[in-house]
């Protein structure tokens, strides 16, 4: 699974986990909302460095 697809997978779980929390006051739905949006975090840096690097590649 590219970083693309696990960043959409992780995004998809949040709003699902969010929207429960929301709706429901499920609190282990915001707990696990809240871990999405830590990957989802951790994700995105990882997917600007690989936009960066293939970027530099380019550049050279």
């Amino acid at each position: 699974m590219t970083i693309h697809e696990e960043l959409v997978s992780q995004f998809e779980a949040y709003l699902t986990e969010s929207k429960r929390f929301e709706e429901k006051g499920i609190k282990a739905s915001g707990m696990r909302a809240r871990k999405a949006l830590a990957e989802i975090a951790k994700l995105c840096k990882e997917r600007r460095k690989e936009i960066q690097e293939a970027k530099s590649g380019e550049d050279a």
